[in-house]
């Protein structure tokens, strides 16, 4: 993929780096910029095309980087610009591309911009945040909920004014109203692109715009609630979100984005969180070639493991809600807990899965340490560092079970991670998955993951091709991959247990074997054995 190809994105491998947890250089326990420097090769050595970095902007740290005081700096901990610089230097030469996760819908409470804003209601920065008069009784404006607990407003008894969080009330919501707000996010994505990004993943994409009436949100019936991006115990998923988020306003500005975009040849992942309608507003976003290159929903980062039936229903609805859109899939992040411990999953199944999401049509995003099947670690309540976790503890234990530092070496102080006290624990989890152990045993899940990137990267059909003949014959699932004249028919045994599965006519050549692929026998059919995949190419 030439840094000219204006598709360089689609069909891509994105490695996702969570800064603080990936490598530490200064002994501080804290990973930083030139971590990431020092670990690139390696990063290299799993034939990614990008890596998509979490937040390292100057923030108070509320929400670990997700509360940016300062969108065109590096927050000290992580280092500096001239760090950053070298980040973008040394990926590409390695031939890597660079996103930088901007969160764009909301700040810090220290941002400049909020503290200009809350100092008065005629100051120039006044209406770049979400302010609301109290009800006549002193109430908030609506029935909003925040995500992280409690209601989405916060009263400032300087303005005599509410203020929208979606988040923690440390992260005043941006008012996307104001046209000035606009402009001056764009100039954001401008500086960055100006430093050599080749483009972004963009932070809960569909929460930009509100309702400008501030219309209550209409209750959720039982029936229709799902843990897609909030956990069961959290009543944010009692409401149908249909006025706090997901305003069609916010289509015009996404076209303004991918405008700035266009000149420097980058693209952007949109996160879109939304429990309903996730797949549907995936479609409105990456439609028409004019929005988003690609964006992800949660319905394969949900707790509900993906049988074959779950894939093919996952699959059959995107097709339906955006014949024409791009998705990003993941199985892991920075907010989930890890899918080998969210879908229980034995050795050979999480190979299997690890072929499967190679052979999806779209882009792929992997969280760092996935490709060693981390589980997830377990933190003592004492241990949390995340405000999520202490808020819902213990029905939801937050997000720093999936965030505890990568293990490297098991002959280094904190397995490599860090000369100092690590920010997190060390998991004990871990121990016997360094990557150190796992480069010396040819059957380890790392070198796994780095023949099905390959695997991908060798097909057309895989990295850009159209998804037609999708089935599921018991926990079978097959699908076909079509591009300029290659056809590769993927078929995935979902289970423990053997299964067959009957090939359409044709002059079939098995392929994959290095990923255990199993062919037609000599009765015609294929014999699958528990979590074996068929790949086979027609000829």
């Amino acid at each position: 993929m030439t840094a000219t190809d204006p598709d360089w994105w689609r069909g891509a491998v994105i490695y996702q780096i969570y800064p603080r947890s990936f490598q530490d250089s200064n002994a501080d326990g804290i990973g930083d910029l030139l971590g990431i420097v020092e670990r690139l090769p390696y990063i290299a050595s799993l034939g990614v095309d990008a890596v998509w970095i979490s937040p390292f902007f100057t923030s108070p740290m509320k929400d670990f980087g997700y509360d940016v005081s300062d969108y065109c700096d590096v927050d000290p901990m992580f280092g500096s610009i001239a760090d950053f610089d070298a980040v973008i230097h040394t990926a590409h030469n390695l031939g890597i591309k660079v996103l930088i996760d901007l969160v764009l819908s909301h700040t810090s409470d220290q941002h400049p911009w909020f503290v200009e804003s809350r100092a008065s209601h005629d100051n120039p920065k006044a209406n770049w945040y979400v302010w609301a008069d109290a009800k006549p009784d002193g109430t908030p404006p609506n029935n909003w909920p925040s995500i992280f607990g409690g209601p989405a407003w916060q009263w400032d008894g300087g303005r005599m004014q509410y203020y929208l969080h979606n988040f923690l009330t440390s992260q005043p919501d941006l008012n996307f109203h104001e046209p000035q707000v606009q402009d001056a996010l764009l100039d954001v994505a401008r500086f960055w692109l100006d430093r050599g990004v080749d483009g972004f993943r963009l932070d809960t994409i569909n929460f930009y715009f509100h309702d400008a009436q501030f219309r209550d949100n209409p209750a959720l019936p039982p029936e229709e609630r799902n843990d897609y991006t909030a956990p069961t115990v959290n009543p944010y998923n009692w409401q149908n979100h249909i006025y706090s988020k997901n305003q069609p306003e916010n289509l015009e500005f996404l076209r303004r984005f991918r405008a700035v975009m266009e000149p420097y040849n980058a693209a952007a992942v949109g996160e879109v969180g939304d429990s309903q309608r996730g797949l549907q507003i995936l479609g409105e976003y990456t439609s028409n070639n004019d929005k988003m290159q690609m964006c992800y929903a949660f319905e394969f980062l949900a707790s509900a493991v993906p049988t074959a039936p779950r894939v093919k229903a996952v699959l059959d609805e995107l097709h339906e809600a955006a014949p024409d859109g791009w998705a990003c899939w993941a199985f892991s992040n920075h907010d989930v807990v890890r899918h080998i411990s969210r879908w229980s999953l034995s050795p050979s199944a999480a190979r299997c899965y690890a072929t499967l999401l190679m052979c999806l049509r779209g882009s792929v995003c992997l969280y760092q340490g996935e490709e060693l099947g981390l589980p997830e670690a377990e933190l003592r309540f004492e241990d949390l560092r995340d405000p999520y976790g202490i808020e819902f503890w213990p029905e939801f234990k937050g997000r720093d079970g999936c965030r505890t530092p990568i293990v490297w070496s098991p002959d280094l102080l904190n397995f490599g991670f860090s000369a100092g006290i690590p920010w997190l624990p060390m998991a004990r989890e871990h121990v016997s998955l360094t990557v150190s152990d796992q480069e010396r045993a040819p059957d380890a899940l790392l070198h796994h993951y780095r023949k099905a990137i390959a695997f991908r990267h060798a097909h057309r059909a895989l990295r850009a091709g159209d998804m037609t003949d999708l089935t599921v014959q018991g926990e079978v699932v097959s699908f076909v991959r079509e591009h300029e004249g290659e056809v590769v028919l993927c078929a995935f045994n979902l289970s423990h247990d053997p299964a067959e599965f009957t090939l359409p006519p044709g002059n079939w050549l098995t392929v994959g074997s290095e990923l255990n692929s199993s062919g037609p026998s000599e009765d015609g059919n294929v014999h699958l054995g528990p979590w074996q995949p068929c790949l086979v190419l027609k000829r």
